[in-house]
């Protein structure tokens, strides 16, 4: 009796075993096929890329070529004679500075070539003012502008005459013991104020006086008299540039001129100098022809000497978090009016007093948790998750309930810092074709190096994203 019991347990053991034997690897095939399928999907499924949101700016620019409108003051000479310059131009004089000299005899040039007036031996300071002068030139050099080439021989040529002025009054007791004494006019310019050896016609012009052909600069000339150059009685020999404040007329299109009229001060950069200044705007409208004056009250000895500045106007220059516009979303939510909102629930979030009904078609009134999405004093705006279009909703303490109907638009991205798609609202103050700029640490909003969807077409709210 004992061995034949013995013998059922061995066999009931025996096909118990190959039963869990076959369990197993049905649970062990499941598990496989499953894991197959995760990895299938996930290789074919489109990547959720993400973006590390940084600090940056914005602006847009565009340039222009003004034409620069300063006060000018022609200066004459009361003299006939052979004429030579004494100060750098562009360099400020004083009412007593020596600017030119006229020569009645014409000796003088061959007098100054000579060694009566000391041998010319330059400091290193004067010759690093050379080599400043040519590294300038060398880098601006344009070669579709070789007219260039003249300034830079009269700049290097005021520079000497610069150097040599100081010579010449050391050997002014030489000149004097000389037979050119009495018959060297040594001339000032009667004013204060930066001299320019060149004059063009622009001088007396003022913005409402410009026209179209003013801004054609293959039309433009100016004229200059070189050192040495024989001149009559009431001769133009220079100009002094007498105030400081100086302006910028360019052409613009009415719907630039009336951005410009708004914001009344506007941001430029010069490209002569890659430096930056506010200007006043006053705008000039003659027909079809709109004008803007850019107005400055400093940076004049820059610009002094030319007549055309090429410049951008810096507009809707913002700074704050950028992201790519590709993140960017528009959701729409509910809104729900302030006094209906309410804090409970376990955790005292958000939410409203829903109406419901249970089994028996009895009311109640439940209250339902909500995300806020923005809010202010009269309005929340609340995801959809839980209530629908049409259903009761009642104020806190309170009988009057209403019916949620409004609803409205956030622009946004998904925060993915949770490992979801969590929906933020932006307020944008800029934006281009690429990117944009948008409010930092605003309430329900983003902070710097927080994570968001690059793709924003790619999720959906509360995905999972990995």
């Amino acid at each position: 009796m004992a061995g034949r019991r013995k013998r059922q347990v061995v066999e009931i053991t025996r096909r118990t075993g190959k039963t869990m034997n076959k369990i197993e690897i049905l649970i062990f095939g499941a598990m496989m096929i499953y894991l197959i399928v995760v990895v299938v999907a996930y290789l074919n499924s489109e990547k959720i890329r993400g973006y590390e949101i940084k600090m940056g700016s914005l602006s847009e620019t565009k340039t222009y070529t003004g034409i620069a409108l300063r006060e000018e003051k022609v200066v004459v000479s009361p003299y006939t004679g052979y004429i030579n310059y004494y100060i750098h131009e562009g360099e400020r004089v004083s009412t007593r500075d020596t600017v030119y000299s006229i020569d009645e005899s014409g000796k003088l040039a061959t007098l100054l070539s000579t060694d009566g007036l000391g041998e010319n031996n330059y400091s290193d300071e004067e010759l690093t003012e050379f080599r400043s002068e040519i590294i300038q030139y060398d880098r601006s050099f344009d070669r579709k502008e070789f007219e260039s080439v003249y300034d830079f021989k009269y700049d290097i040529t005021g520079t000497v005459i610069k150097l040599l002025n100081i010579d010449m009054y050391k050997g002014m007791e030489t000149l004097n013991q000389s037979s050119l004494g009495g018959m060297v006019n040594m001339c000032t310019a009667g004013k204060t104020g930066y001299v320019v050896y060149n004059t063009d016609g622009y001088e007396d012009v003022t913005a409402e006086q410009l026209t179209a052909q003013d801004f054609e600069q293959a039309n433009y000339e100016k004229k200059r008299i070189n050192n040495n150059d024989l001149i009559e009685a009431n001769s133009t020999v220079a100009k002094l540039i007498t105030d400081e404040e100086w302006s910028l007329v360019i052409q613009v299109d009415e719907e630039r001129a009336a951005a410009l009229e708004e914001a009344e001060y506007v941001k430029i950069k010069f490209l002569k100098t890659q430096e930056s200044s506010w200007a006043k705007v006053t705008i000039h409208r003659k027909g079809e022809e709109v004008l803007a004056e850019l107005g400055f009250n400093n940076s004049c000895k820059n610009f002094c000497t030319d007549r055309f500045v090429e410049i951008e106007l810096v507009i809707n220059d913002e700074e704050g978090l950028k992201i790519p516009n590709s993140a960017i979303v528009e959701k729409e939510f509910f809104i729900i009016p302030a006094e209906y909102m309410s804090k409970g629930g376990e955790n005292g979030n958000y939410g409203v007093i829903k109406e419901c009904f249970n089994e028996d078609g009895n009311v109640e009134y439940k209250f339902v948790e909500t995300t806020v999405y923005n809010s202010d004093e009269n309005e929340f705006y609340v995801d959809n998750e839980n209530l629908s279009v049409g259903e009761y909703i009642y104020m806190l303490d309170s009988a009057e309930k209403m019916p949620i109907s409004k609803s409205g638009k956030l622009i946004g991205v998904y925060n993915m810092n949770k490992g979801y798609a969590d929906f933020k609202q932006i307020t944008i103050l800029y934006q281009n074709d690429e990117y944009a700029i948008v409010s930092s640490n605003t309430k329900y909003g983003l902070t710097v190096y927080d994570r968001i969807v690059l793709d924003a077409s790619s999720v959906n709210t509360d995905d999972f994203v990995y």
